[in-house]
């Protein structure tokens, strides 16, 4: 394909994000279905995208590039594999239903349609971005304006402690991987940026790997809310707007890992092999201790931001068991996830615009008044609790084999407590069906509380279209896998070549 279609995904966003700050403010409509429309034919494009790639011949498609400077070898150059593939495709189902989801916005929507259009903007940079310098600046452009959306729209008790708190952790994260990125500029000798030939020609050693890996992929997930790196996370989620903590636990903690996962393994190859053994216990606590968290807690939203620390956390495992089916997995779960939690912060925002509480114990009944908004939030429930012929069983039993595969197979250090890890770890699926099943009684049967019953309006057209979008992704996925595993395989075999496996 001739047409730069990457191109285009990532800048659109940019250039509508611009336009919109020209639009009159008054113009509250023509706002909103300017940012629908170009919304979708984002989403359009991803899909097109997604479904032009050719599985055969794998490896990176649809390739754009050019000399940006030159002089330090930095170059824009964007193309797909079948691990970035599915994260571009989710980004488009987010985008379109985030501006659904935030039709109701009064307060200044011009300037927060054209945040979250440049948001958007970053977070598909990141996926397509194939030159670690323009990798980058996309990051950094995807992290700003989250800082900007929760300080100025979000909850007014924590907005701004948590839109800080959020922005110094992933600087702080995004300035270690950094200092790992100019470190292997640096040693390859080869002036270049670019990630293609680095990974081709630089001869790092052993010991630069060692010395480097943990700069760069920890730098990196702390974005996916690595523990001990991950409590700015739910507390980002708790005062975000609801799209933005659909885009936060829906596409930008995927971010993280992927970016961790194509530069620091596949770059660092060595060095992972040393590290990844020891990050398995950092994701075998964020398993089961942000699945105990979100257990405890009353808020429907720091119940669902501990549960995307937990299942982010089944990502990085799926990464650490350095297998096929392990890979596999993580890929499917980053897809899986990021659909079932702005599924789940899409409802809760529904229910919160409606009753002005997200406490838990002050709902009930909800499904009387919004059957709709209960039904989703079973579904997404169901596929936290990894269901099967839900898309959280697909992404989640190839995870526990993988993890299991690598401890009877590795060397018997790791065979001591891979296993093992996978075992305890899987204990953390009673505790989300725990939590989920109480959330549910709680806030949509059993009576309606008097002070909320007449608040529960009904939802709007464009709630009902963002809640079918995310439900037939989901369903797609857990009733019929293959359309997306065969994609993901073809870009897990080439990260399985670079490790040697």
């Amino acid at each position: 394909m001739d047409f730069p279609i990457l191109s285009v995904i990532t800048f659109l966003p940019g250039v509508v994000g611009l336009a919109l700050l020209a639009f009159p403010e008054d113009k509250k409509e023509l706002i909103r279905w300017t940012s629908l429309i170009a919304a979708i034919v984002c989403m359009v494009l991803s899909i097109i995208v997604y479904f032009s790639y050719d599985i055969e011949l794998g490896g990176y498609q649809f390739e754009d590039r050019f000399d940006w400077i030159p002089a330090v070898g930095i170059s824009y150059i964007v193309a797909v594999d079948g691990l970035s593939l599915p994260m571009v495709l989710l980004t488009g189902i987010v985008m379109v239903t985030g501006v659904l989801i935030s039709w109701g916005i009064e307060d200044r929507p011009r300037e927060f349609f054209a945040l979250l259009f440049f948001l958007a903007m970053g977070v598909w940079g990141v996926f397509v971005a194939q030159d670690m310098f323009t990798l980058f600046f996309f990051y950094e452009v995807a992290v700003f304006p989250m800082y900007l959306m929760i300080a100025m729209w979000g909850w007014k008790k924590t907005r701004e402690y948590a839109a800080m708190k959020l922005t110094l952790f992933l600087v702080v994260g995004s300035l270690f991987a950094l200092i790992g990125a100019l470190a292997m500029y640096s040693a390859s000798g080869l002036g270049t940026f670019d990630m293609f030939i680095i990974q081709e020609q630089a001869e790092f050693t052993r010991e630069f790997q060692i010395t480097w890996f943990p700069f760069v992929f920890i730098g990196f997930i702390v974005l996916a809310g690595m523990f001990p790196f991950h409590n700015w996370s739910p507390v980002g989620h708790v005062a975000a707007p609801t799209a933005v903590s659909m885009f936060h636990a829906g596409v930008l903690m995927k971010l993280g890992a992927y970016a961790a996962l194509r530069v620091g393994v596949v770059l660092l190859p060595e060095g992972a092999k040393f590290w990844l053994p020891y990050v398995v216990v950092l994701a075998f606590v964020n398993v089961v201790y942000g699945s105990l968290i979100a257990m405890t807690r009353k808020d429907l939203k720091y119940m669902i931001g501990y549960s995307s620390v937990s299942h982010m956390g089944l990502v990085v495992l799926g990464i650490a068991t350095m297998n096929e089916i392990g890979l596999t997995g993580a890929g499917l779960q980053m897809f899986s996830h990021g659909a079932m939690t702005a599924l789940f912060f899409s409802c809760i925002g529904m229910v919160y615009d409606r009753a002005h509480t997200r406490m838990i114990p002050e709902l009930g009944g909800v499904m009387k008044k919004l059957p709709m908004v209960g039904v989703a939030f079973i579904i997404g429930g169901l596929v936290s609790m990894g269901m099967p012929l839900f898309s959280g069983f697909v992404a989640e039993l190839p995870i526990f084999m993988g993890a299991w595969r690598a401890g009877v197979q590795g060397p018997d250090f790791i065979a001591n407590y891979y296993a093992w890890i996978a075992i305890i770890s899987a204990l953390a699926i009673v505790i989300t069906a725990a939590y989920i099943i109480r959330a549910v009684s709680a806030v949509f049967f059993g009576p309606i509380p008097e002070k909320i019953e007449h608040e529960l309006t009904p939802i709007r057209w464009q709630d009902r279209t963002a809640i079918v979008i995310l439900l037939v992704s989901l369903l797609a996925l857990g009733f019929y896998p293959a359309w997306m595993d065969t994609v993901i395989k073809t870009g897990v075999d080439s990260v399985m070549a670079v490790l040697g496996a």
